[in-house]
């Protein structure tokens, strides 16, 4: 295993197009990280420079310590699976996961002990015989990562191995990567465009925009504190709703009522004229259904609800609204460059199933105005942003550099 370390990165092409610009990031030794972003936010970029399948325009890479830019892939012992398996079709399984392993000259004796146990760890064991085509999208992955434990890498490499598989599957091969990492404790390096991936696998995210490093924490972090628009509306899903708002006496004025800025949370956020305030799905509630004594602590207001979701586990309420020119601009960009789901104009609020909320009522709701953020509209960041906030459940961050 090695720690894999980034000194400011760039890559720029030959047409002047820069697909990485200047990241550096420090993952520890074991560590599990995801790189994630929309398409053509340079993760897939990233990674490829780390196992030197694309070159440096400029910055350090350094694996175990040591700076590999100048080293050929086969020199730096990285494993990487692949979006399409790259498997070799007229190979039986056996043969496919001890490939790297003849590769080597490695004794007999010595290949079928370890693709033997990497067939134990992936259950492919009964499937040892087989040939590619016989086998599931899932069970084809699974023979991919098999070949990749048994070269003992300092680091596996993932890109986007999960996309070609369908939803169920897509959970499953989640698991089992999971597993997979804890079991052998690998350095570990994951890139998707999924967040619900990004939020289930790894140590840390690290969220790319336009080959720019956004932010890095874990899921937890992310979802809590982001740092900026994008991160907010990138993090979660539903997505985090954007509603207009405007600072006047010590009050920020929305589409739903005038809310107190009160604490040191929102000392950031000085007089300003326009604002972006970020609230959650779930941090609303049907007010009939929240605590008399809690009720006071939080807003509440009358909304009229357009649409309900009913999901089984979950019900939504979309509650249309108007925001100036400013502000739909700016969601609508966002919304374009995530590939999101609609950003403005409509509230998304999620409640209790036992709601008696429904399709063209007028609704009374309720929300904690402590846990709003409040983003600066004309450059995205955060202004209420607490960056010491810790999280009991996170691990001891690995710093960034």
């Amino acid at each position: 295993m090695a720690a894999i370390s980034m000194r400011n990165i760039v890559k720029r092409y030959s047409d002047g197009y820069q697909a990485v610009d200047d990241i550096s990031l420090d993952i520890a030794d074991g560590e599990f990280v995801i790189l994630v972003g929309p398409s053509g936010c340079g993760k897939s970029t990233l990674l490829r420079m780390i196992v030197g399948l694309e070159d440096i325009t400029s910055g350090d890479m350094l694996i175990g310590g040591e700076r590999v830019n100048k080293k050929a892939p086969r020199d730096r012992n990285l494993a990487m699976v692949f979006q399409n398996y790259a498997l070799y079709p007229h190979l039986s399984v056996f043969e496919n996961i001890a490939f790297p392993l003849r590769l080597k000259h490695t004794p007999d004796a010595e290949v079928k002990a370890q693709v033997m146990e990497a067939a134990e760890l992936l259950q492919l064991t009964e499937h040892l015989d087989r040939k590619p085509a016989n086998l599931s999208g899932g069970q084809r992955q699974r023979v991919a990562m098999g070949r990749a434990i048994v070269r003992k890498a300092d680091a596996f490499l993932f890109d986007e191995p999960l996309s070609n598989l369908d939803a169920k599957l897509r959970g499953q091969m989640r698991t089992e990567i999971s597993r997979m990492q804890q079991r052998l404790g690998t350095t570990t390096v994951y890139v998707t465009h999924d967040q619900t991936e990004a939020m289930t696998l790894g140590d840390r995210i690290a969220v790319l925009r336009k080959g720019v490093l956004q932010q890095v924490g874990s899921a937890h972090q992310l979802y809590e504190e982001p740092v900026n628009l994008f991160v907010a509306g990138f993090i979660g899903s539903p997505p985090m709703n954007f509603v207009p708002g405007r600072v006047q006496q010590g009050e920020i004025e929305t589409p739903f009522g005038a809310v107190p800025i009160t604490g040191e949370r929102f000392q950031r956020i000085g007089e300003r004229d326009l604002v972006i305030v970020g609230l959650r799905p779930e941090y609303f509630a049907d007010i009939s259904l929240v605590a008399a004594d809690k009720r006071p602590g939080g807003r509440s207001f009358t909304a009229e609800v357009d649409v309900t979701e009913w999901l089984g586990n979950q019900l939504y309420a979309y509650v249309p609204y108007e925001a100036p020119a400013e502000v739909t601009d700016r969601l609508d960009e966002l919304q374009r460059e995530l590939d999101s789901e609609q950003m403005r104009t409509q509230l998304v609020v999620a409640l209790d199933v036992t709601s008696r909320i429904r399709s063209g009522t007028k609704a009374q709701l309720w929300f904690d105005p402590v846990r709003m953020h409040v983003f600066d509209a004309a450059t995205g960041e955060n202004l209420t942003r607490d960056p010491d906030r810790t999280f009991d459940d996170d691990e001891p961050a690995v710093e960034n550099a």
